[in-house]
């Protein structure tokens, strides 16, 4: 099987701690022939140090809510190789939001480096290395995502601004905050894995994935088996074929346990 793990509110809480025997769990489905990897919204850098948390050194990581898939590689000084790297033009998305949102942060990825933003976000955010950039500079060059904050609004509300600003040309998920992340048009977590997939050999039906966002919806509708978290919000457990304990009940763990 391939088991698809999201990061943030899945495996790890919010305030960075592991659930209890996560680690041991995802070790035991290894050992039973299985394939697991990470599937996060999470940049490359901010996820390659939570695989190094669970003792995962060898498969794939999807990061960037899709944009990113990287291939652990013993032969490559970083350890890792990308294997694949969808991006786009976010002018156009970046023009829109700045008008509506004219004090929000703004930042565009820089695969395996960090951030390029129009003003520091706040600590602990994002990873790697941060350059505070004009605006205009965020769309020098064509990026795999950007992000979106803005620490004023809900989450509810800059989800009704989302929709109402006709982003047809981009994939767009707002998060727990009021944060939104924009891929490329038609990237997710799901064709993402979809492709790991195939790389794999791995049988449609023989996929189990677990989340709890709504960037997590395609993803759970993908898999074989979709779990999402009890925590999750209601449209994120409709798109799911069952529900599990919260991130406190280490609910992911119970899901791993069930395929050994």
């Amino acid at each position: 099987m391939l088991v698809a793990l999201d990061i943030d509110g899945t495996i790890l809480s919010h305030d960075d701690v592991l659930s209890d025997g996560v680690a041991d769990a995802i070790a035991a489905v290894r050992a039973a022939g299985h394939h697991v990897l990470l599937s996060s919204g999470r940049s490359l850098i901010a996820v390659l140090p939570i695989a190094e948390r669970l003792g995962l050194a060898e498969g794939y990581m999807v990061c960037s809510n899709g944009a990113v898939t990287a291939r652990f590689d013993d032969a490559s000084p970083t350890g890792y190789v990308v294997d694949e790297m969808i991006t786009f033009n976010p002018e156009n998305a970046l023009r829109l939001l700045r008008d509506q949102l004219p004090d929000a942060l703004f930042a565009v990825e820089d695969v395996g480096i960090g951030f390029r933003m129009n003003d520091l976000f706040p600590h602990g955010e994002l990873d790697g290395v941060h350059d505070v950039v004009d605006f205009e500079e965020l769309w020098s060059g064509e990026v795999t995502r950007v992000v979106v904050r803005n620490p004023g609004s809900t989450s509810e509300e800059f989800s009704a601004l989302a929709g109402s600003l006709g982003l047809s040309d981009v994939t767009y998920a707002v998060g727990w905050t009021a944060w939104m992340d924009i891929a490329p048009l038609g990237v997710t977590k799901a064709s993402a894995l979809e492709r790991v997939r195939g790389l794999l050999g791995v049988a449609p039906g023989a996929t189990v994935a677990v989340g709890d966002g709504s960037n997590d919806i395609d993803m759970l509708r993908w898999a074989g088996r979709g779990v999402a978290m009890g925590h999750a919000e209601p449209e994120v457990k409709a798109a799911a074929d069952e529900v599990t304990g919260s991130i406190d009940e280490a609910g992911a763990v119970a899901v791993l346990r069930s395929l050994v």
